[in-house]
This record gives structure tokens, sequence and C-alpha cells, in this order.
């Protein structure tokens, strides 16, 4: 008897801007504190699963920061949205890394002025150093629903992910 192994053809991102769209389910969290291990959990489950789609799309360059931007957008939803469900999109669109986390709950995410021994609540702060220092942004849709960021890709990355399919030819 044979086996065959069956592969799932590979996801190729739909029009010219999908890379990523994940969701998890969190247990409703309120206010300061650490996270619990199963939405920890859930944190990684979608740093792991950007970093991939990251890697494969030949990105490899905007790794780090979209490790650090994922974390903390993701963690910053679930520690104070009181969601049950975090999405995590990824999209290149005109040049640009766009990451959006979005929690379904209206509310503005702001940086927080923190003494310089407290032990959190730097997040924020950390984003913004780091999509600024990409040429990029960040802030929060009107309804306060989704936090979103936006790093620059370089040219010749944005012809690599065309020659990768993970964004197609301009219409």
């Amino acid at each position: 008897m044979t086996t065959t192994a069956v592969r799932p053809p590979r996801a190729v991102p739909q029009g010219d801007t999908d890379l990523l769209n994940q969701w998890v389910d969190v247990a409703p969290h309120h206010g300061a504190g650490p996270l619990r291990k199963a939405d920890a959990h859930c944190v990684r489950v979608l740093r792991s699963s950007a970093a991939a789609r990251i890697r494969f799309c030949g990105l490899e360059d905007l790794i780090d920061e979209v490790m650090l931007l994922v974390s903390e957008l993701v963690t910053n939803a679930v520690l104070h949205s009181g969601t049950s469900r975090v999405g995590l999109v990824m999209a290149v669109r005109e040049g640009f890394l766009h990451i959006d986390v979005i929690d379904g709950m209206p509310g503005h995410a702001t940086p927080k002025q923190v003494g310089s021994d407290a032990e959190s609540g730097r997040g924020l702060a950390l984003v913004q150093m780091v999509v600024e220092e990409r040429g990029g942004a960040w802030g929060t849709r009107d309804t306060g629903s989704t936090t979103w960021c936006r790093l620059a890709v370089p040219e010749e990355a944005v012809e690599l992910l065309r020659a990768k399919q993970c964004l197609a030819e301009e219409r």
C-alpha cells in the first residue's frame, strides 16, 4: 500500500493586497495585568502566522518589526478592549505593509506616560517609534475598533512580492 501526501494549494492573496486575515478567540479581559496563558498563546499564534507569511512573501527585512508590532498591538487589544475575538489583517498597498488589529470594540488606543520604573505601559510608544523608523505611521480607525500601522516596503521587495505571487500585477 502506498501513501501519497496531499498538500493543500498555496493561498495566493486575492486582488493585489491581501497577505493574511486570521482571527483568534480570547477571554474577555479588562484593565492591566498579565495575559492569561491561553491568550498569550493566541498572541504567539498570530505573531507566528504573520512571520511565516512575511517570510513566504520575501519580506524578511521587515520580520523583526512585524513580529514586535503584531505582539504589541494584539496584546493591547486583548488586555484593554474587553473583546472575545481579535483579528489580524496584513496587506501591501501603495508601497506600504499595512497591519490591522481588529477587536471590534469602540475606543482609541493611546500611548501612556509611564514612570521609568514601570514594568509595562510602553507598548504603543514602542509601536510609534518602530513605524516612524520604517517610514510609516499608526493610529486607530474612527470607531476605534481597529488599530493599524504601516511600514514602508522597499521597491525591490514589492517586485519580489509580484514574482512570488504575493502581490498581483497592477491592473
